[in-house]
């Protein structure tokens, strides 16, 4: 959500929220119940699987590896937190047929107008605005008639937010992370599966248009037998986190309480898409270390003001953070962040097999036997005409000007493609927690000396008999 509509004061506002994590992320298990009115934790059984992670969780429901649920002629949306991303996802759905933006909710009452001047503009009813406080969003749940309640709020909301959809009959779509727990990545896979709701993870990244190509390239066989794929999150964030708007209000925070991976997904969620995990193969377990962590303590000393206390904050996440998966097929993946040092950005996407490789940032492509000379990367233009994924064909046009290269635009309308056709979605909420819980496993291993960890099957063997996803048209 955004900055609340009485202006707040930024010293105050950092002071109240304070610099040693007693009340912040580490502890997101306990502070993401705040103020829901769901019980989290009454379907986890008698097993905690913050430290048991392969624990099966007691459950009679019987299970659906898709959710597939009925058709729905008009999509019924409310959004949670319309700040800047939340606001671009209401303007990519405001192009996209059958949708209606029933409610906004965010604790900036201006901005939640403003957004909403949107809706009308475009020649839609007026939507209901909710910006009574940090849990009006259980208010928004139980007054409107909802198909799906989009959540674009700092982390600490998104469990929340989405069990109580769920546990509404509700629809759940969510920013990345979708957790940064264990238990809570389980606690939204037993909701799914107790209420057939969809629970989606908007990992924008998987429709990418290089990440979608290099998909359809590993579907043909132009890879040969995929051994190794990287993908990373570097992104020089010290100036967004110590803002004073924005992200920078609550994005501080996490790098002051772990040592972690915080934000695996957008490097994790493409290649774990063309490795077919859950639908083939599955992560087997994780190593992890992390650099020192040197480059928000030095931003903050050259670049705010003598008296802000987040000079005096103790920093614990290392700025590179470096982790291993392994699958239970033998793959291997590398999985790098780094938001806290003067890097270009990257996102790497690295696929390897027996007959090729891709690489990205820049992209470049190397296959053996359809060069001469060989041992050089060729430009990836040169194999667009031949492997462009059939979505990029089609919405090439549509998606020009959306966020984030277009592929927002992409993962919106597929979203809501799904739910007007019954279909599944392309990540469903075991993909979700799969790719969030490298939140937790690589803090528990960098605390442990780098200490394998074993990865939950959230699936609990699904993902043997699961189909692969779909290449969609």
């Amino acid at each position: 959500m955004t900055k609340d509509n009485q202006g707040t004061n930024r010293r105050s506002f950092l002071a109240g929220m304070g610099l040693a994590g007693g009340a912040g992320l580490a502890g997101v298990a306990a502070t993401s119940s705040v103020g829901c009115a769901v019980d989290q934790g009454a379907d986890r059984g008698a097993v905690d699987r913050s430290t048991n992670a392969n624990a099966v969780p007691i459950s009679s429901t019987p299970r659906s590896a898709d959710f597939s649920t009925a058709p729905i002629d008009t999509v019924r949306i409310g959004f949670v937190g319309v700040g800047l991303q939340g606001g671009s996802h209401v303007r990519n759905f405001l192009r996209i047929d059958g949708i209606d933006v029933r409610a906004l909710c965010d604790i900036d009452a201006a901005r939640a107008s403003e957004v909403a001047s949107w809706v009308t503009e475009a020649g839609f009813k007026e939507p209901s605005l909710y910006t009574g406080g940090d849990t009006d969003w259980q208010r928004m749940i139980d007054q409107e008639q909802l198909d799906l309640v989009f959540n674009a709020t700092p982390w600490q909301w998104h469990v929340p937010v989405s069990l109580a959809a769920m546990e509404a009959g509700v629809h759940a779509a969510i920013e990345v992370p979708a957790a940064t727990t264990v238990e809570d990545c389980w606690r939204l896979v037993e909701a799914a599966e107790r209420t057939q709701r969809h629970c989606v993870m908007m990992e924008n990244c998987c429709y990418g248009r290089s990440e979608l190509m290099t998909m359809v390239m590993a579907r043909r066989g132009l890879f040969g037998e995929l051994l190794h794929v990287e993908g990373a999150y570097i992104h020089d964030l010290r100036a967004i986190k110590l803002s004073d708007a924005n992200e920078g209000l609550w994005r501080w925070q996490p790098s002051t309480e772990r040592d972690a991976n915080l934000y695996p997904t957008h490097g994790l969620g493409p290649v774990a898409q063309v490795l077919d995990i859950n639908r083939g193969d599955q992560f087997d377990h994780l190593v992890s270390m992390s650099s020192p962590s040197r480059g928000l303590g030095l931003y903050a000393n050259e670049h705010l003001s003598a008296d802000d206390p987040r000079r005096e904050a103790q920093w614990k996440l290392g700025d590179m953070n470096t982790s291993l998966i392994k699958t239970k097929l033998g793959r291997t993946i590398l999985l790098q962040h780094d938001t806290t040092t003067p890097r270009p950005y990257s996102r790497l996407h690295h696929i390897q097999g027996t007959k090729g490789t891709f690489a990205g940032f820049p992209d470049r492509i190397y296959v053996e036997g359809r060069q001469e000379g060989g041992h050089r990367w060729e430009d990836i233009e040169s194999y667009r005409e031949e492997f462009e994924h059939p979505l990029w064909r089609r919405l090439e046009e549509e998606a020009a000007g959306a966020g984030h290269g277009g592929m927002d635009y992409l993962e919106d309308y597929r979203l809501i493609q799904a739910l007007r056709l019954g279909q599944p979605m392309d990540m469903n909420v075991y993909d979700a927690a799969a790719v969030s819980a490298a939140v937790e496993l690589s803090e528990r291993s960098v605390a442990q000396g780098s200490a394998p960890q074993p990865y939950p099957d959230f699936t609990r063997g699904l993902w043997q008999s699961n189909a692969q996803l779909p290449i969609v048209t």
